[in-house]
């Protein structure tokens, strides 16, 4: 009887850990590889956009094509020579989460319209206070923090490193292309 006991408390802890699990997203990239964890909890649309272009294979092939070190990492949107994919609807700004834009997050990137983010998003290297959440004013409202990189945040920092220059109308793009050969969803982790 006490086995049984054991094996159903077993079998109810898994369980319990299942639905507090927390998707992780693998990013293989030219540079090495990086995982993000990701927060449907705290920013449900985002993440649900997110995991969508993961699942379509959207970032494959993708470069990370804005770097400012010491700020941050941007990519999901160009391809190698700088032709933006085309995207679905923005999705709104979840940023009122109470999450922060701190270094090894990853946020959505946005025009200046603050419900303007597709597929694009950017990983902190800094903490970057100024872009966080501080009122719905739209000149206030930050941006939607949505994971964190949970390992090999040495592969963002030296991609962060990388020399840029001026190629067109886009600014801070790496001399030499970063590449996102694929982002792919990790079997859940337990919290």
């Amino acid at each position: 009887m006490q086995n049984i006991k054991l094996y159903l408390f077993g079998v109810l802890l898994a369980c319990t850990a299942s639905i507090h699990a927390a998707p992780s997203v693998e990013f293989q990239t030219s540079q090495g590889n990086f995982t993000v964890e990701l927060y449907p909890e705290k920013a449900p649309k985002t993440v649900a956009n997110f995991l969508q272009y993961v699942k379509d294979g959207f970032y494959e092939n993708t470069i990370f094509h804005r770097v400012i070190n010491r700020f941050m990492i941007q990519g999901g949107g160009f391809e190698r020579d700088l032709t933006e994919k085309n995207t679905r609807a923005p999705i709104v700004n979840e940023s009122n989460n109470g999450l922060l834009n701190e270094t090894g997050t990853i946020a959505m990137a946005r025009t200046a319209d603050p419900d303007s983010a597709t597929a694009q998003f950017f990983v902190n290297l800094a903490d970057n206070q100024f872009l966080n959440y501080t009122s719905p004013d739209p000149e206030q409202i930050g941006y939607c923090v949505f994971g964190k990189v949970t390992s090999g945040f040495e592969v963002v920092q030296k991609i962060g490193l990388s020399p840029t220059t001026s190629m067109g109308r886009n600014a801070d793009v790496p001399v030499r292309p970063i590449i996102i050969k694929s982002v792919k969803l990790l079997a859940e982790v337990a919290k």
